[in-house]
């Protein structure tokens, strides 16, 4: 298992936004550097029209042609975009869009040789981004594609005063009820768990259920979806050892600051949870891929064409989006290192009544 600093592998995203504005500003903290590697995946000819308009002369990048040539200690660009690339600040196109999709190959084809650690995503246009080779709904979708390996991922949005996850995701709110079902809702429960677990070192945690209908339906008068797929799922999952509460309505959840007392909030659909999040958070949101073989991150926020390129982006979701990437991949190899090889225990009937024996101790006698 890996000791040293990780190699935080940074896909550059959509070239006309603040995507490069806000990478550069939060690698301009030479303290980074002591964390990890960055590997910013995406076209040293804009990194450099970046720096020049921004006044980011200061950040010192070492250009390499692929991750074999990554240098500790140094802030690396691979140049995985052609030179002929065109910036466009503030402009959906489709060049950026190529651009983004070749940056996002590169890193995923690098973490799956184990030539980086982890993938930091900066955001992407998914309109521009959309094509025959990307045909997802957004970083989510096309990361279970590539990296998914059979596993189901969970999109959960955090910072340090919350955790929530989606049970549906980018989808029309027409198609919510449609696609909510008991086994849905059982599955990302399961998976937040063992996330908050593994990824968080949270040994159990309490799920906060939402509702999908106003006062979680009112005793069916405002919707069934409650009583017949919620609170079912919710009960069968506490009966699977899970910790889950609920159905609560989200206005009186996230007005009363009700989520403070739980570890994790299990949204019904996109808006539904991100809307009061990302009204919490600020500006320290992390967007993080849960449920997949690889560790991804990304800002919680989107392009921002409105203010690209115009030194007023704010850095801080994405300086957190790589402190949460390395702090999840020690989570987890700590995790993994201290139940790789648990006590084996044997079961003996004496005199009728079960005994536990530890075959260590046993052994020794």
């Amino acid at each position: 298992m890996k000791t040293g600093k990780l190699r935080v592998a940074i896909t550059h995203g959509d070239i006309n936004g603040i995507g490069y504005e806000v990478i550069l500003k939060a690698l301009s903290d030479t303290r980074m550097l002591e964390l990890c590697t960055p590997v910013i995946y995406g076209a040293a000819k804009v990194a450099a029209y970046y720096k020049r308009i921004l006044e980011l002369n200061q950040i010192h990048i070492n250009t390499i042609a692929t991750a074999e040539n990554i240098l500790p200690d140094k802030i690396n660009l691979i140049n995985c975009v052609g030179d002929d690339i065109k910036v466009e600040v503030g402009k959906p196109t489709e060049a950026a869009g190529i651009a983004a999709y070749q940056a996002l190959e590169a890193a995923v084809t690098d973490i799956r040789k184990g030539l980086v650690d982890v993938i930091v995503t900066a955001p992407i246009n998914k309109h521009t981004i959309h094509s025959e080779q990307f045909n997802f709904p957004g970083h989510t979708e096309y990361l279970q594609d590539r990296l998914g390996d059979g596993d189901t991922p969970l999109m959960i949005l955090m910072n340090d005063k919350m955790r929530v996850a989606l049970v549906t995701m980018h989808i029309p709110v027409s198609e919510i009820s449609r696609q909510l079902t008991q086994e849905a809702i059982q599955t990302k429960l399961a998976i937040f768990r063992k996330s908050i677990r593994e990824d968080f070192a949270i040994e159990e945690p309490r799920i906060a259920v939402l509702s999908l209908n106003p006062h979680a339906g009112d005793d069916g008068l405002l919707g069934s979806e409650e009583t017949e797929i919620i609170i079912p799922a919710i009960e069968e999952s506490r009966k699977n050892g899970i910790m889950a509460f609920g159905p609560y309505p989200s206005d009186g959840f996230f007005g009363a600051a009700t989520y403070t007392h739980f570890d994790g909030v299990l949204a019904m659909y996109h808006d539904q949870g991100l809307a009061p999040f990302k009204t919490i958070s600020m500006d320290d949101g992390v967007n993080y891929t849960a449920g997949l073989p690889f560790v991804r991150t990304s800002p919680d926020h989107g392009t921002a064409y409105d203010i690209a390129g115009k030194n007023v982006a704010s850095e801080n979701s994405m300086r957190q989006a790589i402190y949460t990437a390395i702090d999840v991949y020690r989570n987890r190899r700590n995790y993994s290192e201290m139940t790789a090889n648990p006590l084996k225990k044997q079961y003996v009937d004496k005199g009728g009544k079960d005994e536990t024996i530890n075959l260590m101790q046993e052994t020794e006698q």
